[in-house]
């Protein structure tokens, strides 16, 4: 019987005897584990900076060295070299100069990706399939066969099917794997009449809902960060690409790079004296969290109290900044982003410097100041990080952000941007097909907890159902693969613990992952899924440079661990479509026919042979300027907003939200309609809705020591990346808390521990805690040791995208 932490029976003793906690002693015991070079094998001349290269290896065994690639959702995706020997892993590299030109770019992997020999020979690694035999949640599983596994999860799937239709069966939101061929279980369910379709994602609903309305749906990201070398003044609104995109050829590096190479004043706004602040910006501009769209509108004042303001390309190029540019149908009706801003309409309130200071933080003269030098200084280059729009107003910050350049027509130039994410570039690689899903009913991926609970009772007005006017049945089954966004990366997890612990409610859930995350614990069949790089696999990614990495399988598979593929297959073959899910084709059979499909519309792309050989091609771009053909040619490039033009009012999203369902607090106050300008509407749990009882802020971030949640629970790393609550000295001071105590914090979805640090790097009034650690409660409201934010955070979903608003939170923190 495998269990949780809690019971009788851990996870360390159920492998306790088998050969894998034989190979995890052996290793530990050699110091290999931490993906370190056999020191009898390095060669003399590179002993000097072979730091972590220490340990014994097998005596003559030779030495085979394979490709891989990390496969999170981190954009990196960096590639992974694996020196093998008697059929193990006996250090994991990166690639280096030595593989290349010491000029040539390098997609090396962080010290995350290094340890992955940890994460593979983890005592709670996932071995064998297990059926659960306690309660949902308790964790508890015992050993069964393959055989019976396929079984019984095909034998319910069936049920479902037959008993409440396809629409019951749902794959949610997941993000532990990246590869072409990575969707295997979407495209058997396709074959059985589909499922539930969702969309949005955890990191970028938000934003991803309220850009098309402004720019369109057509690509319009923002420059690349080569291109702001060319700015004088660069801004980034809540951003840290040191922090969320680690590796040696992904953002980090470009932002790195660019901080070496610009002359430009760089200014990091943000709660968090963060890591990428570092070096060469040239101020931290420290604002309370959740009010980056106030600090926005009071600029936005400031520069039409000034006359500072780029009226030539507002009335050429945008719709809805004056009652020039507005739609004929909404003339005279003071709707503008002006009439807003100047207080003449909607929530009649003038945006004043002073008015922002009193929200953002941000003294009236320093934003006056700062309005001054957007006014005069050009290039002006704008980027966002998604942290800004992970919040209940996310869509109308993100949306703000956006405005800020147009104000004063620095978009489509030389060393300017849109204010939105930086661009990345990447080779385009075909992925497997999953198939045309007959269910067109969709629902946003952050609401599944809802359709589990209460499905029925949610529609396109109240919680965003697409393609449909409402969920005709509640979910019934769903495909857990490599996941934990059931409770540990959902919201509110003891509410989510409540809904996934009734089987009646959910009947059956099938998970597919390498280790034992807390999501895990809801499945009722688990099977033990392969790395990537225990497999075939490729995969394209990048930023100012593009790369693609083609991996083969470092080790021959272990116990009864099996690809996804291969799982898929076997379900396939019970539910009686096998030959149409296969094909003939094995998962390497279809990466390669994917790969030369690519080929045959890129001809730089090397031969697939060549491509294994050399396990990691690399490719240059150049820089991209957004929307310069646009701003070259309006009419010749329209975007495809309604206007053609660039939106800062939107009659779309006025139209589209008609008659919607909202709560107290999703816009302006007095109004009954979600605004559609750029507007500041206050957090129902922010600056200006603290409580006597919840006094603070609270909000989350991205942490070096993970990506999400993965990597979150092994010993090595936590060690060196603890788990803390970010806390500015004025607020430890009167509470007693001193650098490393232990702290609850807490508010009324839960209450979580962990250490404190004291820091002036956080804003008065604002606590930080990293997201991702991993849950370590019971569900039914007990402490939380592990320190998991999503214990503090709310199932509502914000009022547009109906995403997740995992930074909105207010709490309280008391010595332990």
């Amino acid at each position: 019987m495998l269990g949780s932490q809690n019971s009788a029976l851990s996870r360390r003793t159920f492998v306790k005897g088998s050969a894998l906690a034989s190979l995890g002693a052996a290793a530990f015991g050699s110091g290999m584990l931490f993906g370190c070079s056999p020191e009898s094998e390095a060669p003399k001349e590179e002993a000097a900076d072979d730091v972590l290269k220490t340990g014994a290896t097998t005596v003559g065994a030779e030495e085979t060295i394979t490709w891989g690639h990390c496969a999170i959702n981190c954009p990196g995706r960096c590639s992974l070299k694996f020196h093998v020997q008697d059929d193990e892993v006996v250090w994991v590299d990166t690639y280096t100069s030595s593989d290349a030109g010491f000029d040539d770019p390098q997609p090396r992997a962080c010290l995350r990706g290094r340890s992955y020999r940890r994460w593979m020979n983890s005592p709670d690694r996932i071995n064998y399939p297990m059926k659960r035999v306690g309660k949902r949640g308790e964790g508890k599983y015992e050993q069964i066969s393959w055989d019976e596994a396929i079984e019984t999860a095909t034998t319910k799937l069936q049920e479902v099917i037959d008993k409440y239709g396809n629409e019951a069966v749902y794959v949610p939101y997941a993000t532990g794997v990246s590869a072409t061929t990575s969707r295997p279980f979407n495209r058997l369910l396709n074959l059985m009449g589909g499922y539930l379709n969702f969309y949005n994602s955890y990191s970028t609903a938000q934003i991803s809902c309220i850009t098309p309305y402004m720019y369109g749906s057509k690509g319009n990201g923002g420059s690349s960060f080569s291109a702001a070398e060319d700015a004088k003044l660069v801004l980034i609104f809540g951003s840290s690409p040191t922090e969320t995109r680690q590796g040696g050829l992904t953002t980090h590096y470009d932002w790195v790079h660019l901080r070496e190479r610009t002359g430009a004043k760089i200014y990091m706004i943000d709660y968090r004296m963060n890591d990428s602040v570092m070096g060469h910006s040239e101020q931290w501009l420290p604002i309370n969290p959740g009010t980056d769209a106030a600090l926005v509108a009071g600029i936005a004042h400031e520069l039409i109290a000034n006359n500072q303001v780029d009226l030539d390309f507002l009335h050429t190029y945008c719709v809805g900044y004056d009652e020039e540019t507005m739609p004929e149908a909404y003339q005279g009706k003071n709707m503008s982003y002006r009439a807003y801003i100047m207080g003449e309409g909607y929530d009649m309130v003038e945006k004043t410097p002073e008015w922002a200071a009193a929200i953002t933080g941000i003294s009236a003269d320093r934003i006056r100041s700062l309005a001054e030098e957007i006014a005069t200084t050009s290039p002006l280059y704008v980027n966002q990080g998604w942290g800004p729009q992970r919040r209940s107003n996310g869509e109308w910050t993100a949306w703000s952000i956006m405005a800020l350049p147009c104000l004063v027509g620095q978009i489509g130039l030389p060393g300017t941007s849109n204010g939105t994410r930086e661009a990345r570039n990447s080779p385009s690689l075909a992925s497997m097909s999953a198939g045309e899903n007959p269910i067109k009913t969709s629902i946003p991926c952050f609401l599944f907890t809802d359709a589990i609970d209460h499905g029925t009772e949610m529609t396109s007005k109240n919680a965003g159902v697409k393609g449909a006017d409402a969920l005709s049945v509640n979910i019934k089954y769903m495909i857990n693969y490599a996941g934990n966004c059931l409770t540990n990366q959902h919201s509110d997890i003891n509410k989510a613990h409540e809904i996934l612990a009734d089987d009646s409610k959910c009947e059956f859930i099938l998970g597919i992952d390498t280790v034992m995350c807390d999501s895990m614990n809801y499945s009722d069949i688990v099977l033990p899924d392969l790395f990537r790089f225990e497999q075939t696999s490729q995969i394209a990614t990048g930023s100012d440079w593009g790369y693609v990495i083609t991996g083969t399988a470092c080790t021959t598979p272990k116990f009864e661990r099996k690809t996804a593929y291969e799982m898929a297959s076997l379900m396939a073959e019970k539910l009686g479509v096998q030959d149409e899910f296969t094909e003939g084709k094995t998962e390497e059979d279809r990466i390669k026919e994917q790969y030369e499909e690519s080929r045959e519309k890129d001809d730089e792309l090397p031969t697939w042979d060549e491509m294994v050989e050399r396990g990691v091609y690399t490719r240059a771009y150049d820089p991209v300027v957004s929307m310069k053909k646009f701003r070259d040619d309006p009419a010749g490039n329209a975007l495809d907003t309604p206007s053609g033009k660039i939106e800062i009012f939107s009659e779309k999203l006025l139209q589209f939200t008609e008659g919607w369902e909202l709560a107290e607090g999703d816009t302006l106050p007095g109004m009954e309609t979600l605004p559609p300008i750029p507007a500041y509407i206050p957090e129902w749990y922010g600056v200006e809705t603290t409580t006597d009882e919840f006094p603070l802020v609270l909000a989350g971030f991205h942490y070096r020591g993970r990506i999400h949640s993965s990597w979150g629970f092994l010993p090595e790393l936590k060690e060196v990346n603890p788990q803390e609550a970010w806390i500015n000295p004025v607020d430890a001071e009167g509470r007693g808390i001193k650098q490393g105590d232990t702290i609850h914090v807490k508010n009324e979805f839960g209450e979580i521990e962990l250490l404190a640090k004291v820091t002036p790097r956080v804003v008065p009034g604002t606590v930080a805690v990293s997201q991702g650690a991993w849950y370590d409660g019971d569900g039914l409201g007990s402490v939380d040791k592990g320190g998991s934010i999503n214990t503090l955070t709310t199932q509502r979903p914000s009022p547009l995208s109906k995403g997740n608003p995992q930074h909105t939170n207010i709490c309280e923190v008391t010595k332990a």
